[in-house]
């Protein structure tokens, strides 16, 4: 699998994910694997030039990645770790979740300043890391990387 990064960020693709991500991974594609985008009609998304974008619903996902594998340079970019560990569970073979922007809400308990996490999804991070999966936690890439491990 040519899969480059595997990140969250719940604004899906947007300036940081255009710019920084894709160039310093040099991706040429971006999957989004979120069921929201994927019914969502009018998604708008800042799609950097020469970068292909396809949008899958996770389900739909699971089946995809075992009859057809990715050979470009990708980032697999979701909205949740909830998601990610379902794929994983369904044979998705990843090292490391880029977790960079999971913004505060009600009923969301903040952890860093770029990511607020529920109590499943905390657990879904949990599960990821017992797996062998590295979860660090970086909003652009010029940032340091946290071990998500050390959060509190």
């Amino acid at each position: 699998m040519a899969i480059e990064l595997v990140r969250i960020d719940d604004r899906l693709i947007h300036g940081q994910v255009a710019t920084t991500w894709t160039r310093n991974y040099e991706i040429e594609q971006i999957l989004i694997i979120d069921d929201k985008a994927k019914n969502d009609p009018v998604a708008n998304f800042a799609v950097p030039e020469g970068v292909k974008v396809f949008i899958f619903g996770v389900e739909q996902f699971s089946r995809v990645m075992k009859k057809n594998p990715i050979t470009r340079k990708t980032m697999l970019l979701f909205t949740n770790p909830i998601d990610i560990l379902f794929l994983v569970e369904k044979g998705l073979e990843i090292k490391e979740v880029n977790a960079g922007g999971m913004r505060f809400k009600e009923g969301r308990k903040r952890l860093h300043k770029a990511i607020s996490v529920t109590k499943e999804e905390d657990q879904a991070f949990k599960k990821l890391i017992l797996k062998g999966i590295h979860i660090n936690v970086q909003m652009v890439p010029k940032d340091p990387r946290v071990d998500y491990k050390t959060l509190k």
